[in-house]
C-alpha cells in the first residue's frame, strides 16, 4: 500500500463549509496521531493544524476522542510502529484506519 493511500488530506486552508477552528495538533509532519484541543464527537469532520508549518488537515473521526488523547492520522497494520513528535512512541496491537480513537485498547508504549 503506497503512502498516500494511508494519510489523511493535508490542506493549506480549512474548507468554506467547515469550522475553521481545530479540534487537533499534530507535532510533526508524518506524525502518526494528532492529539485532541477539545472533544471529538464521533462522525465529526474535525480540522486538525500541524505544529511546524500550521498546514491543516481534515479528519472525520470514526470514535468519540475526549480532550488530550490521540486520533489515528494513518492507516496502520497490527505491530507497526506509532510516530508522534517525530519519534516512535509504541507499536499498533490492532489495525487502524484513520479517524480512529488512538489510547491503550490499540497501542503499546515504548516506555516498557
Amino acid at each position: 500500500m503506497g503512502q498516500n493511500d494511508r494519510t489523511a488530506v493535508a490542506t493549506s486552508e480549512p474548507d468554506q463549509q467547515q469550522v475553521s477552528v481545530h479540534k487537533f495538533l499534530i507535532h510533526h509532519k508524518g506524525d502518526h496521531v494528532g492529539v485532541a484541543t477539545s472533544d471529538i464527537t464521533k462522525g465529526e469532520t474535525v480540522i486538525g493544524v500541524f505544529m511546524d508549518d500550521n498546514t491543516t488537515t481534515k479528519v472525520v473521526a470514526k470514535d468519540d476522542i475526549p480532550l488530550g488523547h490521540k486520533i489515528a492520522l494513518f492507516k496502520l497494520d497490527v505491530n507497526e510502529p506509532v510516530l508522534k513528535y517525530g519519534v516512535q512512541i509504541g507499536l499498533t496491537t490492532s489495525r487502524w484506519e484513520i479517524g480512529d480513537y488512538v489510547h491503550t485498547h490499540n497501542i503499546k508504549t515504548a516506555r516498557w
